[in-house]
């Protein structure tokens, strides 16, 4: 089932979403994942872990069809408060999505993987679900403000408390393990504080320094393969002909 955010929680996520810095900070992220995911207009999207709705909003600026899910009530209240009936919202958990096989062209886990208890079922799901690309994106365990984060934990209690975060190597190791050598691409943002100028905001896009693996907020898509239904096809069997001759 992983965390579920309470009410006081879910405020808190809120207030600190609005702060500039941190805004700035979903700026570069979104952006990163409408590069690596590469949209298309009028398409399906999943968006696991909704939240409170930021990413379900920036689907919809992209044109997308737009289905949120996240376990928390109040989370989804806040979500309908911003975008009203423009995304079909339901309430249940990532291990356990109340979706057929292939209903999305696009998934997304925006900072949900970390709360979840199992990782490894939670993808399966999407994996599941998504006919095309599911896009991943955790707090980055080796970036400096991750660091920061826990080591923040030990002596004051927050959100992150609850948190498991993740590397692009751990990510890619248990991508294989669930689905095998498929496609993968991933990038990094927020490598320097974001308040430090529009010059470090504009180098924070460069595609160079993307590459490196340590940036606070890391990325992923992966491509998956087609998934086909198939069922036994059925051969009649002649038995020999009794005068002796072969028969079919």
């Amino acid at each position: 089932m992983g965390h579920v955010f309470n009410f006081n929680e879910a405020i808190s996520y809120e207030q600190w979403f609005n702060r500039p810095q941190n805004k700035a900070a979903f700026d570069l992220e979104t952006q990163l994942m409408r590069d690596l995911l590469q949209p298309m207009r009028g398409e399906s999207i999943l968006d696991i872990g909704c939240g409170t709705g930021a990413c379900l909003a920036a689907f919809l600026e992209m044109g997308l069809q737009v289905t949120g899910l996240d376990p928390s009530t109040y989370m989804l209240d806040m979500s309908l408060e911003k975008i009203g009936e423009r995304a079909d919202l339901y309430r249940s958990y990532a291990e356990d999505l109340p979706f057929d096989d292939n209903s999305f062209n696009y998934s997304c886990f925006f900072t949900t993987l970390e709360f979840v208890d199992n990782p490894k079922k939670a993808l399966q799901e999407a994996f599941r679900v998504t006919k095309d690309r599911v896009f991943i994106g955790v707090h980055n365990r080796y970036a400096l403000k991750g660091i920061q984060r826990r080591v923040k934990g030990i002596f004051t209690p927050t959100i992150f408390n609850h948190a498991r975060f993740f590397s692009v190597w751990e990510l890619k190791q248990l991508i294989r393990l669930i689905i095998g050598q498929v496609p993968v691409s991933w990038r990094t943002v927020c490598q320097l504080p974001i308040p430090s100028g529009k010059f470090v905001y504009n180098l924070e896009q460069s595609k160079i320094i993307q590459r490196c693996p340590f940036g606070a907020f890391a990325g992923m898509v992966v491509i998956l393969v087609p998934r086909l239904k198939t069922r036994p096809l059925t051969v009649r069997y002649q038995t020999k002909d009794p005068s002796g001759a072969a028969t079919g």
